[in-house]
């Protein structure tokens, strides 16, 4: 059984990216006990799903981490070393159909360690003091001082028990001043600070995806948007990790075979005030952004390489509209330019 959480996100999730995506690079990397289930589980991107039936060598399978009952003094934690150094707004600590083996009560701890992974030497911060838990549930803390950049994660549990997801908004760490004025960098990196804050369709996979390292690993690795039986097409807009020139892009439809845009478009605008969010007037207003790529014919399968003359010279931007039209699936989008 899958469950689509239906709780409405705080405003701290708004424009954020989750720092403890396993689709990222998050992991695990020690618990103090995981007995019935792997903290990897509580990292993994997809909602949690129960199969009453299922069970392993150990008992019940729960789609989340799950430590044993403790029967001596102390608690159970878990260290986690985040996709990428970020700045945190807020957590979701889910709990979701842990009902009878939640743990009452939960806090988090978060380290920046340089390289490699925490030692005894490390010194850890709270950010979220000893808090009450519930059965089946997602509870929201917010981080008072996003100004921090951490590396990992520490969760405690009180005493034991099990939590299915733990999600950690917040935004990739890249440190802008160490890029060259004339060093071309992909500006969509979502390691580099984009991100992808409106869209008209995330059926299949949402447009984050597209923002991602490699080429992608199946189908279901892209943003793909449901078949389109009216007019009009889809788009989503990106913020790019910094002001910057775009000079080279790259639309890859990896995968994508029978579900591939017929074309796709690219427009950009210069908007350093914008917030997290957009509204109906400004999304409205993006479709008369400046043409950074006229619509061009895609192929399935395929990367598509635009260059030169190909791209319109509009000066720096700071957010881009993609266009697929009608429909379809874009595996990665990759845009190459100078910072502004």
């Amino acid at each position: 059984m899958l469950e689509t959480s239906t709780v409405v996100l705080p405003d701290f999730a708004a424009g954020a990216v989750n720092l403890a995506s396993a689709r990222l690079g998050a992991v695990g990397i020690f618990s103090t006990d995981e007995f019935f289930a792997p903290v990897s589980r509580m990292l993994n991107d997809e909602p949690a799903s129960f199969d009453p039936d299922l069970y392993d060598d150990n008992g019940k399978y729960m789609d989340g981490w799950e430590s044993r009952r403790k029967r001596v003094p102390g608690h159970d934690y878990a260290i986690i070393r985040l996709a990428m150094p970020g700045r945190i707004f807020g957590f979701d600590v889910d709990t979701r159909f842990f009902t009878g083996n939640y743990p009452p009560h939960g806090s988090i701890e978060a380290a920046f360690v340089e390289s490699g992974d925490p030692t005894d030497a490390t010194v850890w911060t709270e950010l979220v003091p000893k808090s009450p838990l519930g059965a089946s549930a997602q509870h929201f803390f917010a981080n008072a001082d996003s100004s921090k950049v951490w590396t990992h994660l520490r969760l405690h549990i009180y005493p034991d028990g099990g939590v299915a997801r733990l999600r950690v908004y917040g935004a990739a760490h890249f440190d802008w001043s160490k890029v060259g004025a004339t060093e071309e960098i992909d500006l969509a990196y979502i390691f580099h600070g984009a991100k992808s804050l409106a869209w008209s369709d995330a059926h299949y996979g949402h447009p984050d995806k597209i923002l991602s390292p490699g080429r992608g690993t199946n189908m279901g690795d892209g943003w793909e948007t449901k078949r389109r039986r009216g007019p009009g097409h889809d788009w989503a807009i990106i913020r790019l990790g910094h002001p910057g020139v775009i000079n080279r892009v790259l639309i890859d439809t990896h995968f994508y075979k029978g579900n591939y845009p017929d074309t796709c478009e690219l427009l950009g605008a210069y908007l350093p005030d914008a917030g997290d969010t957009f509204s109906e007037a400004e999304i409205s207003a993006s479709e008369q952004w400046q043409p950074i790529l006229t619509r061009q014919k895609m192929q399935m399968d395929a990367e598509h390489f635009y260059e030169g003359d190909q791209i319109q010279k509009v000066g720096p931007v700071t957010h881009v509209r993609i266009g697929v039209h009608p429909d379809g699936g874009v595996m990665r989008l990759r845009l190459f330019g100078t910072k502004a």
